[in-house]
Order: structure tokens, then sequence, then C-alpha cells
């Protein structure tokens, strides 16, 4: 009867170890995965970083922006003398510009239609009397 018993304790000693280590193996395929799938995503971010920040797509961009390359640059030697001249940035391919800068006032110098009754717009807070102090 002894040796039944401590057959069977130990079965089922054997048989909660095997069941502890397949849960282990389990969360160890699971992390390996999630393991797996951020680096596939880092690198999938790192590439796009790496197109956007080429020589081709900055310039790109640039342009996008209106920006034009710079003329020779002029370098300061290490006695303070100037090497080289500088000279301004060519406009030389065509941006596209519109004829109204962002501060000028519409074409045909009428102002911006006023805002509409139901669009309140911002409301300022009227300005102290002039003899009053700052603080209050």
């Amino acid at each position: 009867m002894l040796v039944v018993v401590l057959l069977s304790a130990g079965l089922l000693g054997l048989l909660m170890l095997n069941t502890a280590l397949n849960q282990g193996s389990i969360k160890l395929a699971r992390l390996q995965k999630q393991t797996t799938e951020a680096t596939d995503q880092q690198q999938t971010l790192q590439h796009q970083i790496d197109q956007q920040s080429a020589p081709d797509a900055l310039e790109r961009r640039a342009r996008e922006l209106g920006m034009v390359p710079g003329g020779d640059p002029a370098f300061l030697g290490d006695d303070g003398k100037v090497l080289g001249t500088p000279k301004e940035a060519q406009d030389s391919p065509p941006v596209k510009r519109s004829g109204n800068e962002p501060w000028q006032s519409p074409p045909g110098g009428q102002p911006s239609p006023a805002a509409s009754p139901t669009d309140p717009g911002v409301e300022l807070a009227p300005l102290p009397p002039a003899g009053a102090s700052p603080a209050a």
C-alpha cells in the first residue's frame, strides 16, 4: 500500500511539474511573438524615418515649402580671414507663390468679411483706464 501511495504521489508530482513547465512555455511563446511584432514595427518605423531623412526627400520637402538651395558659402579661418565670397541664394527653379503675403490685406483693399452672428470670435477684456495701476 505504501509503494502504491508513493508511486501515485510521484506521478501526481510529475504531472504538476509538467503542467507548470507547459504554462511557462506558453507564456514564453507569447512573449516571443510580442517581441517579434514589436521588432517588426520598430524596423518599419525606422525605415520610414530613413526614407524621410534621405537627402532627396529633404530637398523635395524643402522645395515644397518654398526654400531654395543656398549659394556658395564663405568660411572663417582660424586667423579670422574670410575664405570665399558669400552669395545670396538664387531662386532658379520656379516656385509657386501666391501674389499675396499672409499679412497683407486681400486684393482690392477691402477688409475680410466680419464674423457671422453665430461665430462669437475672440472676446477681449476692455483696456484699463489710463490712470489705473497695472497691478489692479
